[in-house]
Order: C-alpha cells, then sequence, then structure tokens
C-alpha cells in the first residue's frame, strides 16, 4: 500500500469512526445502522473487553481461485444479532504462494479484501482480529508447511515478515478496532520454544506499530497457558473445544466417526464425568492463573461440530457461556456460516428458520445472544 493509499484508507476508517461514536447504541440494537451508533470498548493487553462473535472463514484456506472478499453481510448481521467480534483465520497462500522462494511477496487484490473487511468492521462496531492459521511454516491443519517455523530461520522470517507487512499497513488504527493473532494452535512443544516465536513475531510488529494490541495463541492446540509470554504484553487466547467428544462427534478429522453418541454431562466408562465443574477446574482455572499475571484472555474458537446431537450441544454451550460470563471472558464461535455455526450449518436434528436466504439455527442464536 502506498503512503497515499495508506493516509486515504486510515481516513475512510476515521470517516466511520465518526458515525461509530455518534451515539450510545446498546449490543441488542436492532440493525446495522443502530449497530454503527455503538462504539467499541478500548483494550488492553491486561486487560480484554469481552469481545463475543464468531470466525469468518473467506481466507480460511488457499484454493485454486482466488480466495473471496470478506461478506459485508455478515458483519451488518453480527451487529444487527448483538455481536461485536469477527476473528479472521487467513491462510497466507491466499496472498502469497507456499514455494519458500515466494514467501516474501504478497498479492495487492488480496490484500485489499483484508483492508476492505477492517472498514466493514468498523462500518458495523465490530472488532476485527487477523490471524494467521496457516502461516509460512506452521498449520494445524494438513498438509504440512515445506520448511517449518519452529526450526528453521527462513520460515520464522518470511512469518516475521508478514506480520511487519500488516503493522505498517494498519498502523494508526484504533486497538478497538483492530488487533493482531499471531499464529494459530500451536502444537505440542517445549515453552521455550514457542516464546521464541512469539519474540520473534512481536519484534517485527513492534518496529512498525508499537502500540498494536496483540494475542498469542496458547500452546497445545490453544489449550495451554503460557505464563514465559507475560513480560511480552501480549494477551493470550484460549480454546472451548473440551471435552472434544462433544465438540468433534462425529468430527473426521479427529478419528470422531466412532465415537459413541454424547451426552452432557459426559460419561466416560473408567474415567471422571466431563461437567460443568470439571470444566470450571480444568479449562478455566489455569488461564484465571494466567490472568492474574497480568493478561488479557479470550475465547480465540468453540463450538460443537453439526453431529454432535442438538440438545447436547445447547447445553454444553449454556455451561461454556456461564463460566466465561463468571470469567469475564469474551468468545467468538466457529464458525458464523457452516457446520460449527448458526447460519447453514445442516444439522439433522434442527427445525431451521429461513432467513434471508439462509437457513438460521435460532435456537442456537438465542442461546449465544443470552451471553450478548
Amino acid at each position: 500500500m502506498t503512503m497515499f493509499d495508506r493516509r486515504r484508507f486510515l481516513g475512510a476508517l476515521g470517516a466511520t469512526a465518526v458515525v461509530a461514536g455518534a451515539g450510545a447504541g446498546s449490543l441488542t440494537c436492532s440493525g446495522a445502522a443502530g449497530a454503527a451508533g455503538k462504539d467499541l470498548p478500548e483494550p488492553t493487553s491486561a486487560k480484554l473487553p469481552r469481545w463475543r462473535g464468531f470466525n469468518l472463514l473467506e481466507k480460511f484456506v488457499a484454493r485454486r481461485e482466488p480466495a473471496p472478499a470478506f461478506r459485508e453481510d455478515d458483519f451488518a448481521l453480527m451487529a444487527e444479532w448483538g455481536f461485536d467480534f469477527a476473528r479472521l483465520p487467513m491462510s497466507y497462500q491466499c496472498w502469497s504462494k507456499g514455494d519458500p522462494a515466494e514467501w516474501l511477496k504478497m498479492d495487492e487484490a488480496q490484500l485489499k479484501h483484508i483492508d476492505q473487511a477492517i472498514e466493514l468492521g468498523a462500518k458495523h462496531g465490530v472488532h476485527v482480529n487477523l490471524n494467521l492459521h496457516r502461516a509460512p511454516g506452521y498449520c494445524v491443519n494438513p498438509p504440512d508447511e515445506p520448511l517449518d517455523l519452529f526450526q528453521n530461520q527462513q520460515a520464522l522470517d518470511a512469518a516475521a515478515h508478514h506480520w511487519a507487512q500488516f503493522a505498517k499497513r494498519y498502523r494508526g488504527i484504533p486497538n478497538r478496532r483492530l488487533s493482531f493473532d499471531l499464529l494459530n494452535e500451536p502444537k505440542d512443544i517445549p515453552d521455550a520454544e514457542y516464546i521464541r516465536v512469539v519474540r520473534a513475531l512481536v519484534s517485527a510488529i513492534r518496529a512498525e506499530d508499537s502500540s498494536r494490541l496483540i494475542v498469542a495463541d496458547g500452546l497445545r492446540w490453544g489449550r495451554k497457558p503460557v505464563p514465559g509470554l507475560a513480560d511480552l504484553k501480549v494477551a493470550q487466547s484460549t480454546r472451548g473445544y473440551d471435552p472434544m467428544r462433544i465438540s468433534h462427534h462425529k468430527a473426521n478429522w479427529v478419528n470422531g466417526q466412532n465415537w459413541p453418541e454424547p451426552t452432557w454431562p459426559l460419561v466416560e466408562e473408567g474415567k471422571p464425568p466431563w461437567d460443568k465443574a470439571r470444566l470450571q477446574r480444568e479449562v478455566i482455572e489455569p488461564w484465571k492463573a494466567l490472568e492474574r499475571l497480568g493478561v488479557g484472555i479470550h475465547v480465540g474458537e468453540w463450538g460443537a461440530f453439526q453431529h454432535t446431537p442438538h440438545p447436547v450441544a445447547l447445553s454444553w454451550m449454556r455451561d461454556f457461556l456461564g463460566l466465561w460470563r463468571e470469567a469475564g471472558w469474551g468468545w467468538a464461535l466457529w464458525n458464523f456460516r457452516g457446520s460449527f455455526g448458526v447460519l447453514d450449518s445442516q444439522r439433522k436434528d434442527v427445525k431451521y428458520e429461513a432467513y434471508r436466504g439462509l437457513q438460521l439455527d435460532r435456537e442456537m442464536l438465542k442461546v449465544l445472544q443470552s451471553d450478548a
């Protein structure tokens, strides 16, 4: 982005910010126009707002065709329904090639789609959180990257380059509108290996924008807090997928096809039952300990796959929402439209409501709105 383009882009965001700050709308506004009257709270790395919303997947994976732009209807609907957070889990291959020799080249046309998403967030009062779901050198999903971010300096340098370019491109946009989530769900590796990578990425960002709000996912696929990052003044992101028997019933990518049909609470032979109390002990309390070190917490992903029996999924969701409300944490459902979401989820045990050309799971939406 040229300096002229950047100023024009920031100017456009400023104009929408004026609209957003013009009134004191509530989270239960009746439409997008009402959402534009609601300004977003100011975050810090030590205390994040209770942002609640969804993951939007337009750039989640790269395909043969160019990845599509983000949809304004999604932002408008989220705001209309009382939500204020959109996490964008993205593959760098949407704007760069997967060949390490090409890693530093970035396609301007694709980057403009991200510009537009940030503008849409400003227009509709929705915080935008950019996430590298696939970074040069790492992705939790197959296929493996050609070089390993945690072991190879070229991969780490490339990931740092991408974040530096985003930091430069979006410098000056307030943190209440935009944050960076460095790397989706790092695997189960020693803390020191992950901390070294995070420090490099944070350094690259802060060299271009010293004030950008940064979030680091927990280790072990987002489940394990990392106290060794506390001195960096970055927030951390956890997950709401426990137990997997509930959240990923019949999901083939985790070999869940043969799991018996779950209940909630979940009783497994020879194992302690999963219930709200266990979620509190094992999923909430370790992160509350991290929070006491001055680290803000947000739940970047959660939800139940389309084959989890709907009453079970909703009961489990209510318990998690209650725990996060007590903890003071926000969350982002995976996803908005799709197999975990409130729209077009293709569940066989739901009576959908036809809604603006989409199939709405009204019952799930009401459960989520009860926490908004």
